[in-house]
């Protein structure tokens, strides 16, 4: 029996944004052939080093893991286009510190999923957000941008969601 576990944010844990219709994991299990088990361990709010905090409650029989994280990061890191600078410099400088601390807490939250499970998937952040401003969604693509790099140095398969999330209609107006 094979068993899949989903990891990371709201992505996944989706349930309180789609009342009127099915959540993820809803969905995964219905798709799933009969013998195989789907575990939700994605908690909403979830940021990257959250998923540190999963990883030690996957079943041990979970033979895919799934994670979707970097959108919270980004949210909480989105402050810095706001802030003050006196050159470009100084503002890629800064744009440059913010990725490069995501990429080591995605790195880390990657060895150790594939520590714990040899089939990993990963998922970009989807950027079909209304109301997005164009300042932002340049900004995400610095996340998808490490989510990409990481994930293809340590040969991840990827699921890209700006592809498959791509008008305003698939994000939730609620969250």
């Amino acid at each position: 029996m094979s068993h899949v576990a989903l990891l990371g944010d709201s992505m996944f844990d989706n349930a309180s944004y789609v009342s009127d219709r099915f959540s993820v994991i809803e969905l995964l299990k219905k798709t799933l052939p009969q013998d195989w088990e789907a575990t939700l361990l994605a908690v909403d709010g979830s940021v990257s080093v959250d998923v540190l905090k999963q990883l030690p409650r996957l079943a041990p029989d979970t033979s895919h893991i799934v994670i979707s994280c970097g959108g919270n990061d980004a949210l909480q890191a989105s402050g810095i286009v706001q802030e003050s600078v006196e050159t470009i410099d100084e503002a890629l400088c800064r744009l440059a510190d913010m990725r490069e601390e995501f990429s080591q807490q995605y790195r880390q939250v990657l060895t150790l999923a594939r520590q714990a499970c040899a089939q990993v998937s990963v998922c970009t952040i989807y950027d079909a957000i209304p109301d997005l401003s164009r300042v932002l969604r340049t900004a995400l693509a610095l996340f998808n941008e490490v989510i990409l790099r990481e994930a293809s140095i340590a040969q991840i398969p990827v699921i890209d969601l700006r592809v498959i999330c791509d008008v305003p209609a698939d994000y939730s107006s609620i969250s």
